[in-house]
């Protein structure tokens, strides 16, 4: 199984919000399908029915972040250049067509966050980027055709 790469910040958002899921959100939906249950018929209970769909995805999700956490491979922030582009690096691209600069930060797959300017490697701009040194101009296919960004700075 492929290895999940993960900030030290990820890691503890993952375990929060596992933590989150099985102390509080387990219990809320158990009072749910409690309350449900008191209603009477189940065949005709749309309240149990939601509660219970409501508990699946809960495992669901459990399941899922214990297996990336089984699967983890922390970063080593200390370990990080500037020299190239890798994953942990926070980069200033340049828009060749509009001079628009962005601010990023490389993350892996799992912590992405366009709000916030988290790209994953494995996007078409962040898979681009991994390798490259400041100076270095890169292409990248979008919907509306080729767009060329340059790489201004590289930092940690």
């Amino acid at each position: 199984m492929k290895k999940t790469i993960l900030t030290q910040e990820g890691l503890l958002k993952l375990e929060e919000e596992l933590e989150q899921l099985k102390t509080v959100k387990r219990r809320e939906v158990a009072e749910k399908i409690k309350v449900a249950m008191s209603f009477g018929d189940l065949s005709e209970n749309s309240e149990y029915d939601e509660a219970k769909n409501e508990q699946g995805i809960i495992e669901s999700r459990i399941a899922q972040i214990e297996a990336t956490l089984m699967n983890v491979e922390i970063l080593d922030e200390s370990a990080l250049t500037t020299d190239l582009i890798q994953i942990g690096n926070k980069i200033k691209i340049k828009n060749v067509a509009d001079s628009k600069v962005h601010d990023l930060s490389m993350v892996g797959s799992r912590e992405v966050d366009m709000r916030k300017g988290k790209i994953s490697n494995e996007s078409p701009i962040g898979a681009a980027c991994m390798g490259k040194k400041v100076g270095d101009t890169i292409e990248v296919e979008t919907p509306n055709g080729l767009v060329g960004y340059e790489i201004l700075e590289i930092s940690k």
